[in-house]
């Protein structure tokens, strides 16, 4: 039987695979720690070009992000969004907090190809680099998958997985590029999942399929990029307050439930944007050089356990 699998051309090789790893020495006869990424104390994006989609939300997980890169020293940072209400006050913001920092605005459909290929190619033109793709943009549903139809069901996908797909697919060829400046290949793709994707009853159906999507798109890709330094993994929140879930945690604040939000996972509360953007910062940073192909759950414990009564261990 034929293997079904694509056959891969070389693809050049990373850093870590062209040169060995320096030899730090040694302490008093004992090996010093040998160490890939650079120092952890500081800006740990330092120089690095970053694009981020989903970016318009005031509450959004895009936002706090851009600005967790901005504040780790990144070169430039592009905002894209499908709505540019916001992207201009965000642009005007970073460029106070962070007036080292170049900040882009770019109003687009994250499911466009023409539209992904242009903005990784706006990247390359000015920059002669792309480092940070983090694919942020989603949107949910509340129906009961019987509830659903077919389009409705493709839409959930193109914009929560196609988006992915085609921002791995430019993305990735941008970050093969080297020049006097990054003499080797490398990266990190960075989707948007969710613990939906991860567990059953996090999300409605349609939503909960497209995340799982993105956890398989991440891991599939970071195989077939093998050797390249270009690293793919998928961030998993659970529930979070952003603009998209704004209207649970408003109607929780009026009825004065607001404490029960959360109340199943061991932190026993919501999440915030800041929370994530924390964890999307290590793994966009060469901080996470080993970290590759991975569903990085951020829901307070959630996705730890079975489900349970509340106070009652069995």
């Amino acid at each position: 039987m034929p293997d079904p699998r694509p056959k891969l051309k070389q693809q050049p090789l990373s850093k870590e695979l062209s040169e060995e790893i320096p030899d730090p020495g040694t302490f008093e006869n004992i090996p010093k720690i040998r160490t890939v990424a650079g120092d952890s104390v500081g800006q740990r994006v330092k120089g690095k070009v970053v694009i981020v989609t989903g970016a318009n939300s005031p509450l959004g997980i895009g936002r706090a992000s851009a600005h967790q890169f901005a504040r780790n020293g990144a070169r430039a940072i592009f905002l894209c969004d499908y709505d540019a209400t916001h992207l201009a006050t965000h642009k005007r913001e970073l460029e106070s907090l962070y007036p080292s920092v170049a900040i882009h605005i770019a109003q687009f459909d994250a499911s466009s190809e023409p539209a992904i290929q242009s903005i990784v190619q706006d990247a390359l033109s000015q920059y002669d680099r792309l480092d940070i793709f983090f694919a942020n943009a989603g949107v949910s549903s509340a129906k009961v998958f019987w509830e659903e139809n077919s389009q409705g069901f493709m839409n959930m996908l193109k914009t929560n997985t196609l988006s992915v797909f085609l921002a791995a697919k430019y993305a990735s060829r941008a970050m093969l590029r080297t020049s006097a400046e990054k003499p080797f290949p490398g990266g990190s793709i960075i989707g948007t999942a969710s613990v939906a994707g991860l567990r059953s009853n996090a999300g409605p159906t349609d939503y909960s399929a497209s995340k799982a999507a993105v956890i398989s798109l991440m891991q599939t890709c970071a195989y077939q990029l093998a050797g390249t330094g270009i690293r793919c993994n998928a961030i998993c929140p659970g529930l979070i307050e952003t603009g998209m879930t704004k209207q649970t945690f408003d109607t929780a604040r009026a009825r004065g439930t607001e404490k029960k939000i959360g109340q199943l996972n061991p932190l026993r509360r919501g999440g915030h944007a800041d929370e994530i953007a924390r964890t999307v910062l290590f793994l966009g940073s060469d901080e996470s050089s080993y970290v590759n192909g991975q569903a990085w759950a951020v829901d307070g414990g959630l996705s730890a356990g079975h489900p349970y009564v509340l106070g009652k261990l069995a």
